[in-house]
């Protein structure tokens, strides 16, 4: 790689992961080389890009006015590389994929083991966050592409992946435990458990839909939080199916007696910009 196009990459990544750390581990340099990279930038423009401090990095008024060109040159250069990689027929590349927990946990691991099979030189990074965190990691570039709850932001392009069931959880000894279906109405009787992913939570629709106000008494975007007190016996909750597979607790799931379920897709900046690696990854996510 050409040694200013490395400067101006130290430069946005580390802007971008807001640490010369991060930004050291992600382009694998040291942190020094990293810190020494954007020195020389600033000698070279006579400027000051970014502000230390023990708090972190910030960029400075010059640095705002610089960010967003060499981000570009950069996003560019990530094209060429990409094209250069197709042409020489996936022997390599990167796919950054922002997710949420059960897709990482139960979707992932076979889908990319597939894919190594027949590109096995193809690297991943993974960014686990909630809702809200993916959409903006796809529309700032931060990521390739990510797994989301539709519908959702207007500005990403959606491929519809699954329906996936929302389910009501509840103790093993629940006065309810035998019955076929969980009534919705009954979600109010009792304390209730709420997941929430940095956005409305999934549940807050049906709740809606009829009327009901749930007795909160515990709010978490951890899933495995939510299924430890629930089987503490501390509540109820609902939850979506994907999750409560292969999980260790002793818990019931049941179908609610009203229809309950969110819909998984995978989201794009661009779909007709994605990189070849991207659109190949796509079609094995659609066989899983």
């Amino acid at each position: 790689m050409d040694m200013n196009i490395q400067k101006y990459m130290s430069f946005v990544k580390t802007v971008e992961y807001g640490s010369f750390t991060k930004a050291a581990e992600r382009l694998n340099y040291s942190q020094s080389g990293i810190s020494r990279m954007i020195g020389d930038l600033e000698k070279e423009w006579k400027v000051v890009l970014l502000e230390r401090s023990k708090g972190g990095i910030k960029l400075t008024s010059d640095g705002l006015k610089i960010f967003p060109y060499a981000k570009n040159l950069i996003a560019e250069y990530e094209k060429l590389q990409m094209q250069v990689d197709e042409l020489n027929g996936l022997q390599s590349g990167l796919i950054r994929i922002g997710t949420f927990s059960s897709v990482a946990t139960h979707w992932l691991p076979n889908i990319i083991k597939e894919f190594q099979k027949d590109y096995p030189h193809i690297d991943y990074e993974l960014l686990l966050g909630d809702y809200t965190e993916i959409e903006e990691w796809i529309l700032e570039g931060r990521v390739d592409c990510g797994f989301l709850r539709l519908p959702t932001h207007p500005e990403l392009e959606t491929v519809f992946l699954e329906q996936d069931k929302l389910l009501a959880v509840i103790p093993e000894n629940h006065y309810l435990a035998a019955n076929e279906k969980f009534p919705v109405t009954a979600l109010c009787d009792e304390p209730f458990m709420l997941l929430e992913k940095g956005a409305k939570a999934e549940v807050s629709e049906i709740f809606e839909k009829y009327g009901l106000t749930p007795k909160v008494y515990f709010t978490t975007w951890d899933d495995y939080a939510i299924m430890s007190m629930v089987e503490s016996g501390l509540g109820i909750s609902i939850l979506p199916q994907l999750i409560l597979k292969r999980i260790p607790y002793k818990i019931i799931a049941k179908e609610l007696d009203v229809p309950a379920y969110r819909n998984i897709g995978l989201a794009f900046r661009n779909k007709k910009t994605a990189s070849l690696a991207v659109k190949r990854f796509m079609d094995y996510l659609q066989y899983r």
